[in-house]
């Protein structure tokens, strides 16, 4: 199989995480989220974690120099040789300028959904406190409100989850974020994917995915 380095782009609570996690497990390629690894951070209190905090639980950007280092640094492990799924990077021009340097983009990916799509999948998500397992209130609730499935921990609402929060994030997004599309497609790397779906025809926005990988 032909390597797949895949930058999927999208505002915050499109998505693509439950997509990346579809399409990493049928391409055999990690998904390489930085939301992820800095909550990770975080929560390990590393030094990583102490630098980042402050911006993520008011909703900002991490600055593009750290972000920009810790993908660096990952892309060089071993399981990414054979492609991955970038999540949440680049989120900005310098960023995506710096990732042309370090590897060649196979396919962007461009996540498309109504502004109240998101808010509603973004506030009704909940995370285990303990796990870090995800649930939506609609989409995926939990068997016992509150708890998580997997472990039995707590279940919380994030607090750049909150409406507020969203708001900062779908603002900050349009802003530093959304210019990606225009540098994208005029490298010929962008495919728009509907993204409107709800979650039970996840198929049909995980199909059209494997339709622009195919190309």
């Amino acid at each position: 199989m032909k390597t797949l380095n895949i930058v999927l782009l999208g505002a915050p609570g499109v998505g693509k995480g439950t997509y990346a996690e579809i399409l990493s497990k049928k391409y055999k390629i990690p998904h390489v989220s930085t939301g992820q690894m800095f909550r990770d951070a975080i929560k390990e209190r590393s030094e990583l974690g102490k630098k980042v905090e402050s911006f993520i639980t008011k909703g900002d950007l991490v600055p593009d120099d750290i972000t920009i280092d810790v993908i660096k640094e990952r892309l060089k492990e071993e399981d990414c040789k054979k492609g991955f799924l970038l999540d949440g990077f680049p989120r900005t021009i310098p960023q995506a300028e710096a990732l042309e340097k370090m590897r060649k983009i196979s396919k962007v990916l461009n996540f498309v959904a109504s502004e109240e799509n998101i808010i509603e999948r973004l506030s009704g998500r909940r995370t285990c406190k303990k796990c870090g397992a995800i649930f939506h209130v609609k989409n995926i609730p939990p068997k016992v409100e509150g708890i998580c499935d997997e472990c039995g921990g707590e279940l919380y609402q994030r607090e750049d989850e909150t409406p507020e929060a969203i708001k900062v994030r779908m603002k900050e997004y349009n802003r530093k974020t959304k210019p990606l599309v225009d540098f994208y497609k005029k490298r010929g790397l962008l495919v728009n994917i509907d993204a409107n779906y709800p979650f039970e025809e996840i198929e049909k926005i995980v199909s059209q995915c494997e339709m622009a990988l195919k190309k």
